[in-house]
């Protein structure tokens, strides 16, 4: 075999994953909680008054663990309660960490078992593979199909007033993620497209990142993910009592994050982190405002190889592209497909549907060129200049 044309890569994942409906339910079967555990949850107000944790948690209660329920989780959420949230953990003597929820519960989640199971500085490990842990033992549990947070090394957390930071660390995957597509059934619409596009674009980001391990089996993944959520976002969107259209998002969302978690997102992921962290607006939708005019201009340069990749996944997502043309036309296509397809779906699609103004452009475009660590992995090199065309363009 020709190993040319295979660089060296790495490829981590959780050690674990079980996947099914129902599967929250039986939790401390899957996380083998035993008599005198005393575990941390890790979620939001909102997922305790819907009553999604109660099963999983009187499932682990019924094992014999004691339970420490901390729900004071918020979207973005603030280093402030990534502390509180430490703090009650030592002071209950945890033993393992659950995060039960979306990304920002399951981001909180990661930091906590790291912080709590180690005299970890969070300044010190911000990056990528500052971490030293060693953390607590760590099960995540996802309740929407977007971030796949619940199977990447990486978590986000607001310091200040509108700054993302990122830790990105093999410390951070869990020991188990329990994928349970019930659990989504609930989720509304617009929380649903937002998600299920954020997992289009995590799909996209890796399938054409410039990262030294991009790498065939992120490619396979983020192809598999993207044809799966491309055939059953809108039935999920528009019909959310649909369990097969659920299921295939939430593992759709999975496969994308395990795609980026090994060859790791660029530009758009570093232009949408200003509109969540000074405009507060959702993270699939900030995603899904820059995520055309981002591509754009990745496959205005022609040399980069972006062009070609997007036109590869072009038919995966929508089938009836597999006829648009060469490489020109399909990219092209699914550009104006995935723009179109938030407006379908009934999301906001400029800048100044969610409140941003003209003169808030500059200013953004001087924050994202703070994600280096993003920004390196993109086809195309983006200079602050270009940031601001690109937010002028989503505007």
């Amino acid at each position: 075999m020709d190993t040319a044309a295979f660089p060296p890569f790495a490829f981590s994942t959780p050690p674990r994953l079980v996947f099914g409906a129902g599967a929250a339910s039986a939790l401390a079967d899957h996380v083998g909680a035993t008599p005198g555990g005393r575990i941390v949850v890790v979620t939001d107000a909102g997922i305790m008054r819907l009553g999604l944790a109660n099963a999983a948690i009187d499932s682990l209660r019924n094992a014999g663990a004691a339970i420490e329920i901390f729900d004071a989780v918020e979207a973005d959420p603030s280093r402030a309660t990534l502390m509180q949230a430490t703090e009650a953990t030592r002071r209950f003597k945890a033993t393992a960490i659950i995060g039960f929820g979306g990304g920002s519960s399951m981001d909180v989640a990661k930091l906590v078992a790291l912080l709590a199971g180690s005299s970890e500085d969070l300044d010190a490990a911000w990056g990528v593979g500052n971490a030293r842990g060693p953390r607590l033992p760590l099960a995540l549990v996802p309740t929407t199909a977007g971030t796949g947070s619940e199977v990447t090394p990486v978590a986000i957390i607001t310091v200040g007033e509108d700054e993302k930071r990122g830790v990105s660390s093999r410390l951070l995957l869990p020991d188990i993620a329990v994928l349970d597509p019930m659990l989504t059934l609930r989720l509304p619409p617009p929380v649903t497209a937002a998600t299920g596009i954020d997992a289009m674009v995590h799909a996209i980001e890796a399938y054409a990142s410039k990262n030294a391990n991009a790498n065939p089996l992120s490619k396979m993944l983020a192809r598999e993910a993207l044809r799966l959520i491309g055939a059953n976002i809108e039935t999920a969107v528009f019909d959310g009592g649909d369990s097969a259209a659920r299921g295939a998002m939430l593992l759709g969302a999975m496969l994308a994050g395990q795609a980026f978690a090994n060859s790791p997102v660029a530009a758009v992921h570093a232009l949408a982190y200003p509109v969540g962290g000074k405009f507060h607006v959702p993270h699939g939708l900030s995603n899904a405002l820059v995520l055309p005019h981002v591509l754009r201009f990745n496959a205005a340069e022609r040399l980069n190889g972006s062009e070609k990749l997007y036109a590869e996944l072009a038919p995966l997502a929508f089938p009836d592209l597999a006829d648009a043309g060469g490489a020109q036309a399909a990219c092209a296509a699914f550009i104006d497909r995935l723009a179109s397809l938030s407006d379908k779906l009934g999301l906001p699609t400029r800048l100044r549907d969610v409140g941003i103004g003209q003169g808030d452009l500059p200013a953004m475009a001087a924050d994202a060129m703070k994600q280096q660590r993003l920004l390196v992995n993109n086809p195309r090199i983006v200079t602050e200049t270009d940031a601001f065309s690109i937010y002028r363009a989503a505007w």
